[in-house]
């Protein structure tokens, strides 16, 4: 990873950002090997977050987990974490008698806790950062997804590897150095 970034130009870039789901392994890499990079928390997971603390909280479906999931993430866009989390703890202390939306509460209060150093959607989108993985992921999904899920196809675990690293070394303009390193191992 650190090697594509690095060819690819990342530790010229006057500006670098990572881009992750708020998991912590995520962010322990990404100071490893991209120090001083700007780290995003991706929009549509937070959202998620919030819509899974709501469905625990009001009940999956539910017009008031719809709303409540609209109002936090407008919150969210705007930048007002501490209301989020102040929801959030209002809804984890009256819902004493279901301890498993309770702990979805504080799980997700957690979380901005943890991450809202990364999650400051109006600063970023002001700097003119992208504040979603969706079209790295969409890419992902059209580049390796559509060539292993034709119709018919059927892979093995090591033949789906090979022919993903064919398609990414083609994609990426690295396909005979590909072959290259192939013929030489």
């Amino acid at each position: 990873m650190r090697r594509e970034a690095r060819r690819r130009g990342f530790d010229a870039a006057p500006r670098r950002v990572v881009l992750g789901d708020g998991a912590d392994w995520i962010w322990n890499l990404a100071g490893e090997q991209f120090p001083g990079a700007v780290e995003i928390v991706d929009i549509y997971h937070a959202r998620q977050h919030l819509s899974d603390a709501a469905k625990a909280l009001h009940g999956a479906g539910t017009e008031e987990a719809g709303a409540w999931t609209r109002q936090r993430c407008r919150e969210l866009d705007d930048g007002r974490l501490h209301r989020i989390a102040a929801a959030l703890r209002i809804a984890a202390r009256n819902a004493k008698k279901n301890e498993e939306a309770a702990a979805e509460a504080r799980r997700c209060v957690g979380c901005l806790f943890r991450n809202r150093r990364r999650m400051r959607c109006p600063k970023f989108r002001a700097q003119g950062i992208c504040v979603a993985s969706g079209v790295v992921e969409a890419g992902c999904k059209r580049v390796v997804g559509d060539r292993l899920k034709r119709a018919g196809m059927r892979w093995t675990l090591a033949g789906a590897d090979a022919v993903i690293a064919l398609r990414c070394s083609r994609l990426s303009g690295r396909f005979e150095d590909f072959w290259e390193r192939r013929a030489a191992a």
